[in-house]
């Protein structure tokens, strides 16, 4: 089989709708107008909906023919990034310091498409639940989601997830079995030395080259402290220090992030990164402060749902076009939580090269409008493949 036909006709619309949704971006629990527009699609297409879970959350509720008491969980991110979008073509943000730069726009367009073919067909028995999920991007959203009582008000058997893969050949569907994403971790720390006069080094504590041995150090961990076979990421964004060119300054700020997938390599992570910035401080006559934020856990797939997943992307791509050999990323997810709480799936669905280089979260990023069909039909038809009439 390929693309559901009556998806497929109705392509222009879902573009339409993903254009406006890139349009009208907003960031973590601010997803107001985005959860309006969804909601009314919802309600056009007879679905029974719920707002308010997760704080801007929706959930629809769809039950097939028949008396069937099984019941599964679709979920798509609905937030944008804090980030001022570059891209110049009609459907740019019209929001300064807003932007889809990671395609949930489209991952929300996907699941209404599927959302109105099942309303219209409803060739599956029992119940589906559409999750149109806020703050994915570090605000929790899935977690809090489950602390409103997500799966206590909806009782779904499993859960499944998705995300667009600048990288990936359109066509084609990577599927984990497993570990899919990492856990992601951050830090931030801030360096106490004594300002001066530039002339007069020996006259100041300079946090600059504490905190520069600091980010030296800090590469070592993965290098050479994490068995060799442990994916493991240790990276420092943020160097802040100084305000002029003759003056040393009395502070710096570090900022960063560790990932991980194993419990025992993320302690690991958490416990060096702290050894070695107090020792490297001390050895420098610095004071610091470590503040640590433990982020999202590893996305882990089900063994069971991960084969079913792919066979489902089997009948809507050919069998030839599944990946199942796939690396896992160390980017992170926040369906986690999800995963952690119920059997499912999470998969990547081939966006193509990215254009202009412009891949996840660049400012010239834009969602291949040319894959909303197959999202659609996979969605559809594993819905149709869970809950068989």
């Amino acid at each position: 089989m390929a693309v559901i036909n009556s998806i497929a006709d109705r392509e222009q619309d879902m573009k339409a709708w993903r254009h406006l949704l890139h349009q009208h971006p907003e960031t973590s629990y601010e997803e107001v107008w985005t959860s309006d527009f969804i909601a009314a699609k919802l309600q056009s297409f007879g679905i029974e909906t719920h707002r308010g879970m997760g704080k801007t959350g929706v959930v629809g509720v769809l039950r097939g023919i028949g008396n069937g008491t099984s019941a599964i969980g679709l979920r798509a991110d609905m937030d944008a990034l804090p980030m001022q979008e570059m891209n110049e073509f009609a459907h740019a943000s019209k929001t300064p310091g807003r932007m889809h730069a990671c395609g949930h726009d489209g991952h929300s367009t996907m699941l209404l498409g599927a959302a109105q073919y099942l309303a219209e067909t409803r060739n599956f028995d029992g119940t589906v639940y559409f999750i149109f999920q806020p703050a994915e991007e570090g605000g929790n959203g899935g977690e809090a989601m489950i602390k409103d009582g997500l799966f206590d008000q909806f009782d779904m058997k499993t859960v499944w997830g998705m995300h667009n893969w600048p990288g990936m050949d359109v066509g084609k569907i990577g599927v984990h079995s497993g570990a899919c994403m990492a856990a992601a971790d951050f830090f931030e720390m801030r360096i106490a030395g004594s300002g001066g006069h530039a002339a007069i080094p020996d006259l100041a504590i300079d946090p600059i080259p504490c905190g520069a041995a600091i980010v030296q150090s800090l590469q070592s961990i993965v290098s050479r402290r994490v068995p060799a076979l442990e994916p493991a990421v240790v990276s420092v964004t943020i160097f802040e220090s100084g305000s002029a060119f003759n003056v040393i300054p009395g502070s710096a700020r570090l900022g960063g992030t560790a990932r991980s997938f194993s419990p025992d390599v993320r302690k690991f992570l958490e416990e060096s990164i702290y050894e070695i910035a107090i020792a490297t401080a001390k050895a420098y006559d610095c004071e610091i402060e470590i503040d640590w934020q433990s982020g999202y856990p590893p996305t882990v797939n089900h063994a069971e749902e991960s084969a079913r997943a792919a066979a489902v992307a089997a009948n809507v791509l050919g069998a030839d076009n599944i990946i199942t050999d796939l690396q896992p990323s160390m980017g992170a997810e926040d369906f986690a939580y999800m995963l952690a709480e119920k059997p499912g799936s999470y998969i990547w669905l081939g966006a193509g090269p990215a254009k202009n280089g412009a891949m996840l979260h660049n400012d010239r990023y834009d969602f291949n409008d040319d894959i909303l069909a197959t999202g659609a039909s996979y969605w559809a038809r594993l819905v149709e493949s869970e809950l068989p009439k």
